[in-house]
């Protein structure tokens, strides 16, 4: 989904997109509050759930009954109270990371046995899907999406393309519970190995680089798929980068052509 339109979502659009994102504000903020002065615990773990809870609910009002950011809650809840948790203390990424991996490992003591399409595929596929992903501290956002989106501009990249860069990176990657949702292996292994030639043929700033993106995403609209998984993870990455950005301003890089680049 993206400015042209709703690509393999068609219960979602750009507005409903931002919505979401809005009704997400105070719920992040009442994250960010529960963990001040606290430590990783099954008592945060379980705040942060029911605040999580009630965050799915506001975003599914605002975009009519669809999942815009579902794990977007999750990963960036995690990192929100992880945050918070430090307070005024400078923390870079490897350490907000595992911050909210101790966060995540705890128990979520009102959790509700339930079979969701996620623990389906996880079950189906042996594969650990988000909650794993937060428990071993985001590592296809650290050591695969933070690179590459840093690679990216030290190339001088523009900064979308920095970032399509990083989101194709986690894609190649990532056993992506989205796509095993929607196309089963035959899409994850479409986008694993799309994402990949679009990388080997510069990227998505240069000419071959783009046709490989279109057709990329020509095969994944024709299969109903679409990375969702690494598209949270692409979140992950970007809040990440900027906490760094925080402890180390010397990271710190003009973007002017911040949404300017399209598929």
């Amino acid at each position: 989904m993206d400015r042209r339109g709703s690509g393999a979502h068609h219960d979602l659009d750009l507005a409903r997109m931002l919505r979401s994102a809005e009704a997400l504000r105070l719920p992040l903020t009442q994250m960010a509050q529960a963990a001040r002065g606290a430590r990783p615990s099954s008592a945060l773990r379980t705040q942060l759930a029911s605040i999580g809870r009630s965050a799915e609910q506001r975003m599914l009002m605002a975009t009519g009954g669809a999942n815009a950011h579902r794990g977007a809650i999750w990963a960036l809840g995690l990192l929100v109270a992880a945050a918070s948790l430090h307070g005024e203390q400078e923390v870079d990424a490897e350490l907000l990371a595992s911050t909210a991996a101790a966060i995540a490992r705890h128990p979520d003591q009102n959790a509700v046995d339930t079979d969701s399409h996620g623990v389906r595929i996880c079950r189906r596929y042996g594969v650990g899907g988000a909650k794993a992903e937060a428990c071993d501290g985001f590592p296809h956002a650290l050591q695969i999406g933070l690179p590459c989106l840093r690679q990216a501009r030290a190339r001088g990249c523009g900064e979308q393309h920095a970032r399509l860069d990083a989101l194709l990176a986690i894609m190649s990657r990532l056993a992506d519970t989205c796509l095993l949702h929607r196309g089963g292996p035959a899409a994850l292994d479409t986008a694993r190995r799309g994402a990949q030639s679009v990388l080997d043929l510069g990227g998505s700033s240069a000419a071959q680089g783009m046709q490989a993106l279109m057709r990329l995403d020509h095969e994944l609209l024709a299969l109903h798929a679409s990375p969702g998984g690494s598209a949270d993870l692409l979140a992950v990455t970007l809040f990440l980068d900027g906490t760094d950005v925080l402890a180390d301003p010397c990271l710190m890089q003009p973007r002017s052509d911040h949404g300017n680049a399209r598929l």
